[in-house]
């Protein structure tokens, strides 16, 4: 069974901070959630609807706290309610209903939660020089079939799959990536080097016009276009209170 994503996300690591904290150099306006695509995420911090720099820089500031204290949903929702009451944000989408604010936060919470996770582990990957990757479903009680077909999949670091498949591969998708320097060393964490790709893998889905199982805008490897970077930060960033990371997005925005 999986472990609950709220576990998970309690327990932030050096390069998934400074991962996020990279990106709050450059706070974007947008009207949009795909008017930034792909790895453009990964030197930007973006919240769809939010068009102003200090309304975005809070927002930042709230989502490097739940990265950096572990703070739960719970907590990033009053947060999120706190600053949209001080900027007098209107017009966002879910805004008026109490469903639509659950939907909207947990959007924004668990997105940049589980993208710079998985940008801080590619960094980790880098750094540690793994030869294979291995494909780890979520376990989720109802999975995307598509993505429990990739369990187990034993790739080397550079193959085609991991730069449109690195996971996560759609909202709310909990699958990862673990690293191996040999193949047995791949088995031993679960990955079966015997195990092939399913055919039609790199395939468009004429309904959707994406690869099928990746959902739009997902076909990237979150922090794969930064991961040096973020090595270099991590000594740094990991020491920055909530506090300093806030005057350091200010002082950016």
């Amino acid at each position: 069974m999986a472990e609950p994503l709220s576990a998970v996300f309690r327990r932030p690591f050096a390069e998934q901070l400074a991962a996020f904290r990279l990106r709050l150099g450059n706070l974007v306006p947008t009207a949009l959630w795909d008017d930034i695509e792909r790895a453009a995420h990964d030197r930007a911090f973006m919240v769809a609807g939010a068009m102003k720099a200090d309304l975005l820089a809070d927002l930042g500031e709230a989502v490097d706290r739940a990265i950096a204290e572990g703070a739960t949903l719970k907590e990033f929702r009053r947060d999120f309610r706190a600053i949209v009451t001080k900027h007098g944000w209107h017009g966002w989408t879910g805004e008026g209903s109490a469903k639509g604010e659950a939907w909207r936060t947990k959007v924004i919470y668990r997105t940049n939660i589980a993208t710079s996770m998985a940008a801080g582990r590619w960094a980790q990957l880098v750094d540690g020089k793994f030869k294979y990757l291995i494909y780890e479903h979520s376990g989720a009680a109802h999975p995307r079939l598509d993505h429990l077909s990739w369990d187990g999949v034993v790739l080397e670091f550079d193959h085609p799959f991991w730069k449109t498949h690195y996971p996560p591969n759609g909202w709310g998708c909990g699958c990862k990536a673990r690293g191996a320097h040999t193949l047995a060393g791949a088995r031993r964490v679960g990955g079966d080097p015997d195990k092939d790709l399913p055919e039609g893998w790199d395939q468009i889905d004429p309904k959707t016009g994406t690869l099928i199982g990746v959902g739009k805008g997902w076909d990237y490897a979150p922090g794969a276009s930064v991961a040096e970077t973020v090595n270099a930060m991590t000594a740094k960033s990991e020491r920055w209170p909530p506090e300093l990371a806030a005057a350091f997005i200010r002082d950016l925005s």
